[in-house]
């Protein structure tokens, strides 16, 4: 999942981000509206968490901008104002969902999940092909019934390879969408991370490489 996290304050701003990466999410930043649009035209983002309150182009202005750009994008929007008529207006704007701060984090993490899973195909609750397991609510991966350690990119990879469903997916479409925008895409972090990912999932081999492809769990 790629979220953009638009917050000027900017302690907020990188604690709600090192918190949705220990979710496995790949992260981006922006301090102020331009910046956030900016960064919408380059990438293709899951969610957006825009604060309404942004110096220069306003939250408001961002979010009428992606509507008028037909943007599939989702919008969280943060507020300090939690009266009513501040949550209808925001919703009225063209955002998907609203949360007034201060919030609890875990809140946070769950409407971003949902409104992720509106913009994407449906996929099954519980990820399986063969003995791999996921189960990406939990946060849990067996294999053989034995849970396996996962880092938080780790965890991403498997998920992403599980969800294709056979499908090849190339190493570009894996740092797009697992990795954030601090990832270089000349080094072989995807290579590396596959490799600890085979390791950690054991014998028999579970990820297959496709000559010029990509890789693939199971059989298209």
């Amino acid at each position: 999942m790629r979220v953009l996290v638009v917050e000027d304050h900017r302690t907020l701003s990188a604690l709600i981000a090192s918190g949705l990466r220990r979710e496995a999410m790949a992260v981006d930043t922006a301090f102020d509206g331009r910046a956030a649009l900016e960064q919408l035209a380059a990438t293709r983002y899951d969610v957006v968490v825009l604060d309404r309150d942004l110096p220069g182009i306003h939250g408001d202005e961002v979010c009428r901008r992606m509507v008028a750009d037909g943007s599939d994008t989702r919008v969280l929007m943060l507020t300090a104002a939690a009266a009513v008529r501040d949550r209808v207006e925001g919703l009225g704007l063209g955002a998907d969902d609203y949360l007034p701060k201060p919030f609890d984090f875990a809140e946070l993490v769950a409407r971003i999940r949902a409104l992720a899973r509106r913009c994407a195909p449906a996929v099954p609750p519980i990820l399986d092909n063969g003995d791999l397991t996921l189960d990406p609510a939990r946060r849990v991966a067996l294999r053989a019934g034995r849970r396996l350690d996962l880092s938080p990119k780790e965890f991403a990879v498997l998920q992403h390879l599980l969800a294709a469903d056979g499908r090849i997916v190339s190493a570009e479409e894996l740092l797009e969408r697992v990795w954030d925008e601090a990832a270089d895409p000349f080094t072989s972090t995807v290579k590396t991370t596959i490799g600890r990912l085979r390791l950690k999932l054991g014998q028999p081999p579970a990820i297959h490489t496709v000559r010029e492809g990509g890789y693939r769990i199971g059989e298209p």
